[in-house]
């Protein structure tokens, strides 16, 4: 398992499909994985630190989850099959783990909102994985300008 960091949220052109790009925590290899639309704007609000009216699929879930004290340990991506990505959440309770199968992009915004680590197999980031050919000053950068002009239609 390779520590991973998440950099963000964007929409690629020309496709206008959301992705999240993740990072080797101790590498230079990325992660890209295309996500949909509501869950681009769920991992954005999140990392901006958006308070909804109404609480969103990812906060309800992590409201049951903090209510049942469940504490989730962490975030693993492990699989790529015909270009569909799998991922395992890591949870306790009571001193029992649960591992729970999820969509990426769903155990991701759940990670923003826990604040747990994201990890990746070897093997996702051998099959997968990019070198960004921009410095990773530059990449956070574009994210970050990305992030503070990002609006909720965007991703409509």
């Amino acid at each position: 398992m390779i520590k991973m960091k998440l950099l963000g949220v964007r929409v690629e052109l020309p496709a206008n499909q959301p992705i999240v790009l993740l990072q080797e925590e101790k590498g230079e290899r990325s992660l890209p994985i295309w996500i949909g639309a509501f869950e681009a704007t769920a991992i954005a609000f999140a990392l901006q630190g958006v308070e909804t009216a109404r609480p969103m699929t990812h906060d309800l879930f992590k409201n049951v989850l903090d209510d049942f004290q469940v504490k989730v340990e962490s975030i693993l991506v492990n699989d790529l099959v015909d270009g569909t990505f799998f991922a395992e959440i890591t949870m306790f309770q009571n001193e029992k783990k649960y591992l729970v199968s999820a969509r990426p992009s769903d155990a991701i915004a759940l990670a923003v909102r826990m604040d747990v680590p994201i990890f990746a197999e070897e093997k996702v980031l051998d099959e997968a994985g990019i070198i960004l050919e921009t410095s990773e000053e530059d990449e956070i950068k574009r994210f970050r300008d990305f992030l503070d002009n990002v609006e909720p239609q965007d991703f409509l």
